[in-house]
């Protein structure tokens, strides 16, 4: 057995177990966590801030399916990854954070990076957080975050793993044996789902974006239903926005209130109901409804789930579709056109001019293009007006609402899909959060379209004031030059004036040897 320090011990356990990329920045407290990466064959893409890491850990994992893994030092590097780790916790996104920690914190004050409790702070963004004490125990602790990652019946959450200092730097034999899978305790069947949906006169099933690896099943069982659905902005794609029974993502149009109100079943796969889902306290449904979830917390909520069903999506709609014997359409589809349109118009209504450049852009795009967009009013937009075909190709910081997300997340996406088509969605504020990762864009020479909806101040907030009848303030800052910025980073720039200029531009970059970042205004609109 090979004797190495462990820090590079666990760089090869890592690849051992199919990790080919890790994020993160070295520091003098993990440098013997970098000691192993080349040996064992594993990219290191360098980020330029361990937010920037965190988020492209979090891409990397939502476009692959894979475990997203990050390297980081103690004290500030930990602190600074906790906002990408509470976001990938609140949108269900499989990470795992490897950081050095102090060997004594008991008995010493004032050392570099030294916190009062490093493991307990991340604790309260992952699903767990340990710290190991011996060799053995780190090669546990990463087994079982891969044997929770790859096991069944396990929602998709961050870890974090601490380290000491000195431990990483002792010699020590590999010992990695794996860990059996654990898995949830799911419920068998359907628990009378197919007979309910037989008997309903007006049966609506709600999918989230735990449904998203399952389509064509919640295709089938949509339309052996005869049913209608809406889905979550994570579900989008899950039913083709064209799909003649599908209200879209728009749950968050209070018209839908009115629509779930004449259900009289509704069915909820994968999908907490939570408050960035509904935007609004309650579903608004007055018939019994079937929460199905692997998260037994999620059937246990506020939403009223009489008839709560602890089960893997896949599992349960296969169960379902084997039931359930077909029914004739019992929605009307003329009034799900109508409403679409409806929901549509009123969002281009109360955020003016992003729709049709929406719709610009989504005829140029490739249908394989995936989406990662940050906190701006031109992705909340985008949400509700550009139709998905397919789920998991959409990505956004859903639940923590973390501003920065879109270009690092974007940058992870693409180095798990190389020569597919990325596209980042940034406004320009929150594009200042993390702007110093388009160096980490340039360096890899990723085709990377940054669309930046530029309206020169934070709008959103702008308008939230004025609606609660504040006098806006601090909603204006001075915003540098973008395009010159870019450059400066060594990436391409343009600024098209018109939408024709814009798709070409959108085309061009997705074939470049390196990020393009596309500036767009209201202009745009003549």
């Amino acid at each position: 057995m090979t004797t190495r320090p462990l820090g590079a011990q666990i760089s090869h356990m890592l690849k051992a177990r199919g990790v080919t990329t890790i994020f993160g920045i070295p520091g003098v407290h993990n440098v013997e966590m970098y000691r192993g990466i080349e040996e064992a064959g594993i990219q290191h893409v360098l980020a330029r801030h361990e937010q920037g890491a965190g988020f492209m850990a979090d891409g990397y994992a939502r476009a692959s399916g894979k475990m997203g893994v990050a390297y980081i030092i103690t004290g500030p590097g930990l602190c600074n990854i906790m906002t990408p780790l509470g976001q990938g916790y609140s949108d269900s996104v499989s990470m795992l954070v490897l950081s050095s920690c102090l060997d004594d914190v008991t008995g010493r004050r004032g050392q570099l990076h030294q916190m009062l409790d490093q493991k307990g702070a991340a604790a309260t963004v992952c699903d767990w957080s340990e710290e190991a004490g011996t060799a053995e125990a780190a090669y546990h602790l990463v087994n079982q975050a891969f044997a929770e990652h790859d096991a069944p019946g396990l929602r998709a959450r961050p870890r974090h793993i601490q380290v000491p200092i000195a431990l990483l730097g002792t010699p020590v034999a590999a010992l990695a044996a794996p860990q059996p899978l654990r898995a949830a305790p799911l419920q068998p069947g359907t628990q009378g789902t197919a007979d309910r949906i037989a008997q309903a006169k007006r049966p609506l099933f709600i999918f989230g974006g735990g449904a998203a690896g399952c389509a064509d099943l919640a295709r089938r069982a949509l339309d052996l239903a005869g049913g209608a659905c809406f889905t979550t902005y994570a579900g989008r794609g899950v039913i083709p926005g064209a799909h003649p029974m599908n209200f879209g993502a728009t749950l968050s149009n209070l018209d839908s209130l009115a629509v779930v109100a004449q259900a009289d079943l509704v069915i909820a796969i994968g999908t907490e109901l939570a408050e960035v889902d509904l935007w609004r306290q309650e579903l608004g449904h007055k018939c019994p409804l079937i929460r199905v979830d692997i998260d037994a917390k999620c059937l246990v909520d506020g939403q009223h789930g009489q008839i709560p069903v602890l089960q893997e999506a896949g599992a349960f709609l296969a169960a379902l579709c084997s039931e359930m014997p077909a029914s004739a359409p019992k929605w009307d589809a003329v009034e799900v056109t109508r409403y679409r349109e409806r929901a549509k118009a009123a969002s281009d209504a109360a955020r003016p001019g992003i729709a049709p450049i929406c719709a610009a852009l989504a005829q140029v795009l490739p249908e394989d293009t995936m989406y990662f967009s940050d906190m701006t009013q031109f992705a909340y937009v985008a949400k509700d007006v550009w139709d998905m075909d397919r789920p998991g190709h959409w990505h956004h910081p859903y639940g923590f609402g973390t501003l920065g997300y879109a270009l690092p997340a974007a940058i992870g996406g693409a180095v798990a899909r190389p020569g597919l088509p990325t596209v980042c969605i940034a406004g320009d504020y929150g594009f200042q959060y993390t702007v110093q990762d388009l160096g980490t864009a340039v360096e890899l020479g990723l085709p990377l379209p940054i669309l930046l909806w530029d309206n020169a101040k934070l709008k959103e907030i702008e308008s939230s004031m004025i609606a609660s009848q504040i006098a806006p303030n601090a909603v204006v800052a001075q915003n540098p030059d973008f395009l010159k910025l870019a450059e400066a980073y060594g990436a391409y720039a343009a600024e098209p004036g018109t939408m024709a200029e814009l798709q070409a531009a959108v085309q061009a970059a997705l074939v470049a040897d390196r990020p393009t970042l596309i500036r767009m205004t209201d202009a745009l609109n003549g």
